[in-house]
């Protein structure tokens, strides 16, 4: 019975590509088409679309600053790839690509790399001052360097892990829960009610768990980002 909560995990060939990367263009494709059309009287998704992006667009604005606006195109994009990655995987035998380690480190390595080519072309040498903190004793420059060498590159693990580990979680929670409340609804007779609250519940708190690791990893990604804009 425990394989089989695993099984959601697994990556399948289908005829050239992966259902891993199948769904990456399905996802692509579903944002493409929800983003078609603009109207002057926004209808409700349209609404919420506006507030999504005002609400990142001061988030970068902030962090970033004016002239770090140039970024908010990557991180609202990325934020919404993300995100119904996360949710659609919630469908039945629908798979999530955001579960697997290797496609979010992916992601975040990408993310970090990609943040060290911008600051390093944008200050030059003076970019690896951000590894020695300003103010310290010049005797402690080799540990500091070290230590903060160190904490930089687990940006990546941490940024990456996070969102593996708690979409994992939360769908191993997810086909556990579901089991059970199945085995209550066959073998109970008035209480069916229970379980199916029960899953109701689950399936809330998995779709927010699924917005909330996405808006996390853009946010972490905005405030990485900050070293291609200002050197602490």
């Amino acid at each position: 019975m425990s394989g089989a909560y695993f099984d959601q995990f697994k990556i399948v060939g289908l005829v050239a590509l992966t259902n891993s990367s199948m769904m990456m263009i399905v996802t692509v494709v579903v944002v493409l088409l929800l983003f078609k059309g603009i109207h002057l009287v926004p209808v409700r998704w349209q609404s919420i679309i506006e507030l999504i992006y005002d609400h990142f667009h001061g988030v970068v604005k902030e962090n970033l600053r004016p002239g770090g606006l140039k970024n908010f195109p990557f991180i609202l994009s990325l934020f919404f790839f993300i995100v119904f990655l996360n949710v659609l995987g919630l469908s039945p035998y629908v798979f999530t690509p955001t579960v697997h380690i290797v496609v979010t480190l992916g992601l975040s390595f990408s993310i970090i790399i990609g943040v060290t080519l911008a600051g390093f072309r944008g200050f030059e040498w003076d970019f690896f001052s951000i590894f020695m903190p300003g103010g310290a004793p010049l005797g402690l420059a080799p540990l500091l360097v070290l230590i903060e060498t160190v904490s930089y590159m687990s940006r990546a693990l941490s940024l990456g892990v996070r969102l593996a580990a708690n979409l994992s979680a939360g769908h191993l929670l997810f086909a556990i829960l579901a089991g059970f409340g199945f085995n209550m609804l066959i073998g109970s007779g008035l209480g069916g009610s229970l379980p199916l609250l029960i899953m109701v519940f689950i399936t809330l708190l998995e779709m927010a768990v699924a917005v909330i690791q996405a808006y996390v990893f853009c946010l972490l990604t905005t405030i990485y980002l900050t070293d291609t804009v200002v050197l602490h």
